[in-house]
């Protein structure tokens, strides 16, 4: 069976993780869309003043305070968007956080609630929208990661839990093709975005985390998932350098490894000391209508490769990540020489 999506002007969108970063930049960018909004997350003072933000504007949007690792929270936020504007087109699975630090460091609970957000929190999600979409048609686009396929060092236990949203959109797509249900289902895979994001995360290391480079600016990652709101795809990387990574994973793994215990794990290492254990998004809400974070280099505004992704170019596609992959296997090669 055929998708068919509706402009963004008509359609009703629920975004989990609106309180920062993607998630609050794609929120805006669908209001001034002509979208209307739920928007879900735990921070309600953030969720409050975004949702006046956007109503002074001229949007429309409500707000729904939600842990989506709680399955009855998810529940309310669907029927909250069902009561308020009779249901809704696209479900946007975007909450989840981080943790850095040695896998012997970390204890398995911090582990297992990690899991709860990323993993079960979009189960949670997509199941609940899965039901309402099978009979109106729509989509549900959940926001993995270039870890979905590649393991960054000191981050083990996120990228295990991306690894695990790609499998299960697969599944769920798969299956509800099969179904012939009218949805489409999307997985994101953004690269290093400059949010809040390393701020967020429960900070084993002795220093503050930040991205390692390249880093990509949340508009980028915005446009995509609007992009997939109205036209059904597969799934969409953000950024080239992200691309390049997963070429590089698969073809050359033992380099990449090298580069990731030799350079990466530094570059993921600010300067300075990180800050109190306790402040971190893992154990309370931290959402501040934040959309940057600590990224210390020049943040890319535009993803090319990507860009030629979401337009249709293959032929301009097809020579970006071939570039890059030449480009980041020679420097790959370079950064292995000079630690060896």
């Amino acid at each position: 069976m055929s998708v068919k999506l509706k402009k963004l002007s008509r359609q009703t969108i629920v975004i989990t993780g609106a309180s920062s970063g993607i998630g609050l930049v794609t929120a805006r960018m669908a209001a001034k869309a002509g979208a209307r909004l739920i928007l879900a997350a735990r921070s309600e003072d953030a969720l409050r003043q975004l949702t006046s933000e956007i109503r002074q504007a001229g949007g429309q949007a409500d707000y729904v305070v939600a842990d989506v690792s709680k399955p009855e929270d998810v529940q309310r936020l669907a029927r909250e968007a069902a009561s308020r504007y009779g249901g809704y087109d696209t479900w946007i699975n975007n909450a989840g956080v981080s943790i850095y630090g040695k896998l012997e460091q970390v204890p398995v609970e911090d582990m297992r609630r990690l899991f709860d957000v990323n993993f079960w929190g979009l189960v949670n999600g997509s199941l609940e929208a899965a039901k309402h979409l099978k009979g109106k048609g729509g989509a549900i686009i959940n926001v993995g990661s270039i870890l979905s396929e590649v393991t960054a060092i000191l981050q083990t236990i996120y990228s295990a839990s991306k690894h695990a949203v790609k499998g299960f959109t697969d599944g769920l797509r798969m299956e509800l093709e099969m179904d012939e249900a009218p949805i489409s289902v999307t997985l994101i895979q953004p690269a290093a975005i400059d949010t809040p994001y390393p701020l967020h995360a429960k900070n084993y290391m002795e220093r503050e985390a930040q991205h390692a480079p390249p880093a990509y600016a949340p508009e980028t990652v915005a446009r995509a998932i609007l992009y997939a709101a109205e036209n059904p795809e597969r799934d969409v990387v953000v950024g080239g350098g992200g691309r390049a990574f997963i070429g590089l994973n698969r073809w050359t793994p033992a380099l990449l490894d090298q580069f990731m215990e030799k350079s990466f794990a530094k570059q993921e290492q600010a300067d300075y000391a990180r800050r109190p254990l306790q402040q971190n998004g893992l154990d309370r809400p931290v959402g501040q209508l934040e959309e940057r974070g600590n990224y210390p280099g020049s943040t890319r505004e535009t993803s090319y490769y990507t860009e030629a992704v979401t337009r249709g170019n293959t032929g301009l596609k097809a020579a970006l990540l071939v570039g890059a992959g030449v480009a980041a296997a020679a420097w790959l090669s370079g950064k292995a020489k000079q630690n060896a």
